[in-house]
């Protein structure tokens, strides 16, 4: 399968591929893995905005397949390549984590509602978290389960069924919600989406309930008709949240 890897962010390449978690297990663990790396430097621009310019760019074919990730992820399955290929031929989008399920007003794929409630019997897939050893695992749950809901913190599929199906990410959503937005999209198209046992590290928190999340979040409740209450109840409101364990 020809691979083709999106990345979006704020470093200069050479900062990058020495900073960043991403950039050095590319340089080092993957080095001879045959891939072709978009990157996006120095990047302000929604990230749906960079992720569709390689979806509907010229060239390559439609078979490829898209990886979009963040940054600060860092692969650690020697064999990820295999687990990928495996996992899109069960499912037209493939992540990390999700959701088996999607609730209205639903604020991040792993909460039930805005007192961050987990939903922890309806969640799949396995996440590391951390920048260095020693790691903090989570294991949400079973993978290979079909999903409502996918982490965008790294998600998978042919180009195929974008091209075929008319699919592209929403870019009004420049950071938060693209991935839960994208997945609503594909549920809409009769998609089937789901997770795979595919080792991987995530290095930083999420910034759930953020001024620029709840923006985010009253314009994706607007799109899908899920009027936001006017008592909107918000715990910590401000502060990182990280999906980490539930607590």
């Amino acid at each position: 399968m020809s691979l083709r890897l999106v990345c979006a962010t704020p470093l200069s390449p050479k900062a990058f591929l020495q900073e960043s978690l991403l950039g050095r297990c590319l340089t080092s663990t993957f080095r001879d893995v045959s891939l072709t790396l978009h990157l996006f430097p120095h990047n302000t621009e929604p990230l749906a905005r960079c992720y569709n310019s390689v979806i509907f760019q010229a060239g390559g074919g439609p078979d490829d397949t898209l990886v979009f990730l963040h940054d600060d992820l860092c692969i650690l399955d020697l064999f990820w390549t295999e687990t990928l290929d495996a996992g899109l031929r069960r499912f037209d989008l493939v992540g990390l984590a999700g959701n088996t399920r999607r609730l209205p007003r639903q604020p991040a794929w792993a909460f039930v509602d805005t007192s961050w409630a987990w939903d922890e019997d309806h969640l799949s897939g396995a996440v590391a978290h951390g920048a260095q050893l020693p790691l903090r695992l989570k294991r949400y749950g079973a993978p290979l389960q079909e999903c409502k809901l996918l982490d965008g913190v790294l998600l998978a599929a042919r180009r195929s069924v974008f091209l075929d199906h008319g699919l592209r990410f929403d870019e009004r959503f420049a950071f938060h919600f693209y991935d839960m937005d994208l997945c609503r999209e594909f549920e809409a198209k009769g998609l089937r989406m789901g997770t795979v046992p595919l080792s991987a590290a995530h290095g930083s928190a999420g910034r759930f309930g953020a001024p620029e999340w709840r923006a985010a979040y009253r314009a994706y409740l607007e799109k899908w008709g899920e009027p936001m209450a006017d008592a909107q109840a918000w715990a910590s409101p401000n502060s990182a949240i990280s999906p980490v364990s539930p607590a």
